[in-house]
């Protein structure tokens, strides 16, 4: 397994950029430098992410989506589970 996580992942299992393998392992975004825990599906390379617009929800029952725009930083929470009983000990 490689220890970056991809350029683009989406958690919708309709998307070609699902990964179930990488969604098992856990994935984390700091969007902005700070921790988001409602992102839909993310880009580093265009430098996105998308989250559902509240509680609405689309004609097929999809939560509705809006794109914000700024730094994305995915990394795996495996590996910071890791790192943080490192600098305990």
């Amino acid at each position: 397994m490689t220890d970056t996580p991809p350029d683009r992942l989406s958690l919708n299992a309709r998307s070609p950029h699902f990964d179930a393998d990488t969604l098992r392992r856990g994935v984390g975004i700091r969007f902005k430098g700070k921790e988001r825990t409602d992102v839909e599906e993310y880009c580093v390379s265009e430098g996105w992410i998308r989250v559902a617009a509240g509680k609405s929800l689309d004609r097929f029952g999809q939560p509705v989506t809006i794109k914000l725009k700024g730094d994305v930083e995915p990394y795996f929470q495996d590996q910071t589970a890791v790192g943080d009983e490192e600098s305990a000990a």
